[in-house]
């Protein structure tokens, strides 16, 4: 069974779907205004490792990840017409409906190249607007809501609940509050609002009871989470920086229309660093696929980095981390072209052993460091007949996810008229060498061959060789 950290208790806690055998699980997705970043992929994977360990134990996953095509507002409490969309929009010369479709796209393509497997649906947040205005309205019903001049706002003092995700006080928000900008309207520094009132330069507005406006970002994930996985679903992942103020909003609004806890485990993954710092734009140290592409790298050696890493602990990226990254993956792919066709079926007591060390890594709250371990202790024991080695590989990249079946047919040598000059000459020289048990001259037409830029490998199951 699975085991996960869920943030709202603290502690690592076996998953127990609501649905027998299925899991729902939301995940929050881009803003599209830009392209993502690889911090923000590392964010994407963690749904994406869950979803793959789950389905590889044999259960069903509904995987929900919402688009934000409507925008973060820039500025909450003077509605000056712009936000990330607009100002996207207005810097490319196309209309946010333009701006949105194109990164929409972009963060696809990305996500592909990087191994994640697309989720079962992707509502975009302005197709939503109808069932924002709904849970807005129950909001106000029920008493945690309140409009003022056309905006409406959550009043956080009606929920009692309110900071448990983030061990927050509502004390400790009103004096977090003291030196920002004061939004009079409020009932209390941390409301947050639910639907804006629309200035007069807004460009994209919609109509609702309180007036033309826009809904506020945190609204949006309430709505559409429970409009595809239900009233109560099992996984909620996300970014540590979503916890606050995203999160914890989302947790009022839906636990506050609804009357009851709607996600079991909030799982969330740390931050991607470089030079020392978040990765982000603000920053100027973003690392784009596309860049890492160029630098000469492939997207999945940026994954293989990543499970290098607990989820919940910070990880720190550079080039030489990634260059070593893709030099192991590479490898990983040699051997398994090597050892040539997998088993049917495991037989022996080792490959059973070294499955089930795996399978213990990955169940333990996603401990990938763990199970890369043990698939080098794998990799490098000829104790396991290669076939079993093959199959065990090909198995648990189903969860792994670094596409080690392409890595291999990549490895595979070319054809033998493909060689240099005199090359295979030696290597039948070398071969005749070995079965006389010529170590000596065995080595020194190894380095003949290195000269001539082939690379031998002598395994249990014969010799191969390669092109350097």
């Amino acid at each position: 069974m699975l085991r996960l950290h869920n943030t709202l208790t603290r502690t690592v806690e076996p998953l127990r779907p609501l649905q027998p055998g299925a899991v729902a699980m939301y995940s929050c997705g881009p803003t599209v205004y830009r392209p993502v970043h690889i911090g923000n992929l590392r964010s994407f994977l963690l749904g994406d490792l869950i979803r793959r360990v789950l389905v590889w134990g044999g259960l069903s996953v509904r995987q929900v990840m919402n688009i934000t095509d409507v925008g973060h507002m820039t500025d909450e409490v003077y509605d000056r017409g712009e936000d990330k969309m607009l100002l996207a929009a207005a810097d490319e010369g196309l209309t946010p409906a333009e701006i949105a479709a194109k990164y929409e796209a972009a963060f696809h393509r990305d996500s592909g190249r990087l191994g994640i497997l697309p989720a079962d649906v992707y509502p975009r947040a302005s197709e939503h607007i109808g069932q924002m205005i709904d849970l807005i309205g129950r909001l106000i019903e029920r008493g945690h809501a309140y409009v003022d001049d056309g905006t409406v706002y959550y009043d956080v003092t009606t929920f009692d609940g309110y900071g448990q995700l983030s061990r927050n006080s509502l004390d400790q928000l009103r004096a977090g509050h003291r030196l920002e900008a004061v939004d009079h309207h409020k009932r209390h520094p941390a409301d947050f609002i639910l639907w804006k009132a629309a200035g007069p330069r807004r460009v994209v507005r919609y109509d609702s009871p309180w007036g033309e406006g826009y809904p506020g970002w945190h609204i949006e994930c309430s709505a559409m989470s429970i409009a595809y996985l239900g009233e109560r679903f099992d996984i909620h992942t996300g970014g540590v920086d979503l916890a606050f103020p995203h999160h914890e909003d989302e947790i009022a609004q839906s636990e506050g229309a609804l009357g009851h806890q709607v996600v079991t485990t909030w799982v969330h993954g740390d931050h991607l660093l470089f030079s020392g710092q978040k990765m982000a734009k603000s920053s100027g140290n973003v690392w784009t696929l596309d860049r890492l592409e160029e630098e000469g790298h492939q997207p999945l050696d940026f994954r293989y980095l990543c499970l290098t890493s607990r989820y919940r602990r910070q990880l720190r990226f550079s080039p030489d981390a990634l260059a070593a990254a893709g030099k192991a993956r590479a490898r990983l792919g040699a051997r398994l072209a090597e050892w040539g066709d997998p088993a049917a079926a495991l037989q022996s007591p080792a490959a059973k052993k070294w499955d089930e060390r795996f399978r213990d890594a990955v169940l333990d709250d996603l401990d990938f460091p763990r199970a890369i371990t043990v698939l080098w202790g794998l990799v490098d024991d000829d104790s396991v007949a290669s076939a079993e080695r093959a199959a065990l590989v090909g198995d648990w990249d189903r969860v792994l996810g670094l596409g080690l079946g392409d890595a291999a047919r990549a490895a595979v040598p070319p054809a033998e008229e493909e060689l240099p000059a005199g090359a295979a000459d030696l290597l039948a020289a070398r071969q005749a060498a070995r079965e006389q048990r010529d170590w000596a001259e065995s080595d020194r037409l190894r380095d003949e061959l290195d000269a001539l830029s082939v690379e031998v490998s002598d395994t249990r199951d014969g010799t191969t060789w390669r092109l350097r």
